[in-house]
C-alpha cells in the first residue's frame, strides 16, 4: 500500500516512518504543516529548509502545506484528496496514546477513504525511547517546557534516566518536549544541525537550527 507519514521531523512521526517501511507500506511521502509563509513548521516552528534535509537524508519527498491553526483540517484534507489522485491509499501517524488525536486523525482520513494507520499505538513510551537508542537513531530535543537547560540534548540513557525522575509522559506527548531527528537506520546521510538561538514563546523554549548533510 502507497501511503503518507504525517511528518514533524521528531521521534515519533520517524519512528512511525520506520515501522511503515518494515511492515512493508510503500512511503511516498511526507505530510507537514507550516505557516502562512511556509516558513516554518506549523507545529514546532522548525524551519522548512531543515525538515527538507531529513526528506533528502531519507529520499523520501516532503510536502509542505501552508495554513493557519483555523484552516488546519481543511488543507489537511486538500492534501490527502491531492495524495489518493496519486496512487495514496493511507496516512501513517505517530501517535502513541491520546484517543482524541487518533479519532480526529480516523475520521479526516476516513471521509477521503483513507487508512489511518498508527504503528506506536499502545506501545510503552520507555520502550520506545530504548528503541530509538538501540537501533541506531540519533534524536535532539528542540524544544522544551522543562528549562531551556534541555535544549540540544541527546536521547540517549542519560536522557531516558532523568526524565523517569520527573513527573511527565517519558516521550513528551503532553508537549513536554520536542525533538528532531539527525540520522537513523532508515537515514541514507547525516544532518548536522548548527543551533541559531534560543527563544522562549508561551513558557515553552525552542531551539532554533539550521543544518547541513554529510
Amino acid at each position: 500500500m502507497k501511503v503518507f507519514v504525517s511528518w514533524s521531523g521528531g521521534k515519533e512521526s520517524c519512528l512511525a516512518c520506520y515501522h511503515a517501511l518494515r511492515r512493508g507500506y510503500e512511503v511516498a511521502y511526507l505530510l507537514n504543516f507550516v505557516d502562512e509563509d511556509g516558513l516554518r513548521s506549523r507545529s514546532h516552528g522548525i524551519r522548512s529548509s531543515v525538515l527538507d534535509l531529513q526528506a533528502e537524508a531519507l529520499g523520501i519527498p516532503i510536502l509542505h502545506v501552508r495554513t493557519t491553526w483555523g484552516d488546519y483540517e481543511r488543507h489537511m484534507k486538500e492534501a490527502i484528496a491531492d495524495l489518493k489522485t496519486k496512487g495514496v491509499a493511507g496516512g501513517v501517524f505517530g501517535d502513541l496514546y491520546l484517543p482524541e488525536h487518533r479519532a480526529w486523525n480516523e475520521r479526516v482520513c476516513g471521509e477521503l477513504g483513507i487508512d489511518a494507520i498508527f504503528p506506536l499505538w499502545g506501545r510503552d513510551p520507555e520502550a520506545l525511547l530504548h528503541e530509538l537508542i538501540n537501533d541506531g537513531f540519533e534524536v535532539q530535543v528542540i524544544a522544551s517546557r522543562l528549562g531551556e537547560s534541555w535544549l540540544g540534548r541527546r536521547v540517549d540513557d542519560a536522557f531516558i534516566a532523568d526524565i523517569q525522575q520527573l513527573d511527565i509522559h517519558p516521550c513528551g506527548e503532553l508537549g513536554e518536549y520536542h525533538t528532531f531527528v539527525t540520522h537513523g537506520p532508515i537515514f541514507n546521510r547525516r544532518i548536522h544541525l548548527r543551533p541559531v538561538e534560543k527563544v522562549v514563546r508561551d513558557g515553552t523554549w525552542f531551539l532554533d537550527v539550521e543544518g547541513g548533510l554529510t
